[in-house]
This record gives C-alpha cells, structure tokens and sequence, in this order.
C-alpha cells in the first residue's frame, strides 16, 4: 500500500453490460487502530473541479458496498488500516483517459476525544487541530486513467 490516502492502483473506469457507468478509487485509512464505519464522516470527492456528493459515490470495505446513510448506521463492520475502500463513484462515460486532479476528504470520530473538538472537523476541509496519528481530512493526489 502506498503512503498517500489516495492510491494510485484501483484508479480506472467501470465497465457494466458494455457502458461506462463511472470510475472507482482507493483510499487507505491513515489512523493506525482502524474504524467501524458509523466512526467515518465521509465528504465529497473532487476530480478536475467537479464534486461528487454522498448520492453519488459508494464505499466498498471488506468486499461489502456501503452507501453513506449505510455506513452511519453501522457499527458492526470494522475498516482495518491495511485494507484499503473503494470508492465507487457514478459518471456515467466515466472520466478521459489522462491525468485527472483528485481531492477527497473524510475524518472519523473518536471516543476518547472531546465532542467539541470532533465537532469542529470538516471532511472536506484541513484538519483544524492536526494529530499526526489521524492523518489530514482532506488528501490530494493527480493519477493517470489509460
């Protein structure tokens, strides 16, 4: 696995019944511990200035798709720091093959930090206070789709 959040491998359009229904990315999660999925607060996804929202955009952890309503509720599945989401994203004709600048932004809640201090975080913007530990909230990266 790559350090950057943003992965390079997984990059590419998907392919359904011969159409290009969108694109799909992979992220790893920066915290050491790892999560259960009520923990994230996922927020939107950036490519070449276009934003992707919650109705947009699944997550696939441990072989399972979540949609963001899904993941609040769950407090059953665990997302492991070795194991990196799958973000799949609806475009329908995907993305042009060539370099593509991406943005995507998510924090997750902790239990033995104070509520007030979660309650300032923004997923799609920078950390406010910065724990090395928890990684930033938003990440960048630019990637190729051939």
């Amino acid at each position: 696995m790559e350090k950057q959040v943003i992965q390079s491998v997984g990059f590419r359009n998907i392919e359904e019944n011969g159409e290009i229904t969108g694109f799909q990315l992979k992220i790893r999660l920066p915290y050491y511990r790892g999560v259960y999925l009520s923990q994230i607060r996922p927020g939107h996804l950036i490519v070449d200035g276009e934003t992707f929202g919650e109705d947009e955009i699944m997550w696939r952890v441990n072989g399972e798709d979540y949609t963001y309503a899904d993941m609040r509720r769950d407090c059953r599945n665990h997302w492991h720091p070795m194991e990196p989401a799958t973000l799949i994203v609806k475009k329908p004709g995907g993305l042009k093959q060539g370099f593509h600048d991406l943005t995507y932004g998510f924090c997750c809640t902790h239990s033995y930090m104070p509520p007030f201090m979660e309650a300032l975080e923004d997923p799609d913007k920078p950390a406010v206070i910065y724990f090395r530990e928890f990684g930033q909230n938003t990440n960048s990266r630019r990637l190729l789709i051939v």
